[in-house]
């Protein structure tokens, strides 16, 4: 005949149970894609954002035989033989017609294109334009006179333009009644370190760019990167596109983000 246990002996198996559960460890939760999908005021972005405290962001703008990247790919394949991957990467700002940078270029500390103060037509001489610059555990977005009497050297710079948000106001010169519509990326930055990425998935108006940083994202400064060119790498989001030849070059070698 069967025996019913004891009160004694269902305690220590209670105990035993206990004291299984308590030794696995716990569960963590899961990490945030640095990418995702918005809408704000009926038009659709793809928003990136990054820690510069904890992710490796680059610029880059060609490889060891001086020949620019100018591909995503190219960038791709000489990650690789470094041991690395790209997790990221974005149009870094506008170039010319050898895929070398208009303005400010900054790489591992080299300034390899000086800063650009004439004056001319086009986006990037709607003064005032920018310079996107970060290194260490830190990241910024700031005018190019003020950038320039600042003297700073940061470890990687960009320069584009126009600004977008210049503490907290829009450029002055980006109006609610503009009719051209383009496929854009931009950048800004809040906090310091907390760098956003943004790219329309479809045609939109400097203003709705302008006003999605400074009212969805929360950028006090944001930089125009380009238009009509603008592309995105981000295969966690399914993005690997191709549209044509780039020149610099914004990553993220392997993977780190923040929402």
């Amino acid at each position: 005949m069967l025996r019913k246990p004891g009160l004694p002996t269902l305690l220590r198996i209670a105990l035993g149970l206990l004291g299984v559960f308590v030794s696995l460890p716990a569960a963590r939760p899961a990490e945030s894609a640095p990418c995702s999908d918005i809408s704000e005021a009926g038009q659709r972005y793809t928003i990136c954002v990054f820690d510069a405290r904890t992710s490796r962001l680059r610029l880059f703008l060609a490889g060891t035989d001086g020949k620019p990247y100018s591909s995503f790919a190219a960038v791709a394949a000489a990650l690789k033989d470094r041991g690395d991957s790209l997790a990221f990467a974005m149009n870094a700002g506008m170039f010319g017609t050898d895929f070398r940078p208009v303005g400010l270029y900054v790489e591992n500390g080299r300034r390899l294109v000086p800063a650009n103060t004439r004056s001319g037509s086009g986006n990037f001489h709607m003064k005032p334009n920018g310079i996107f610059y970060f290194g260490g555990s830190s990241a910024g977005i700031m005018e190019t006179s003020r950038f320039l009497k600042a003297r700073l050297h940061p470890e990687y710079a960009t320069q584009s333009g126009p600004m977008l948000v210049i503490d907290g106001a829009l450029h002055p010169k980006i109006e609610a009644t503009g009719t051209s519509e383009k496929i854009r990326n931009g950048v800004g930055v809040r906090d310091g370190h907390v760098v956003v990425f943004a790219i329309s998935d479809e045609p939109v108006t400097f203003y709705r760019f302008a006003t999605l940083f400074r009212d969805r994202l929360h950028c006090p400064n944001a930089l125009f990167l380009d238009g009509s060119v603008s592309s995105l790498y981000a295969p966690e989001a399914g993005r690997d596109d191709t549209l044509l030849p780039l020149g610099p070059i914004v990553g993220v070698v392997g993977k780190g983000g923040v929402r």
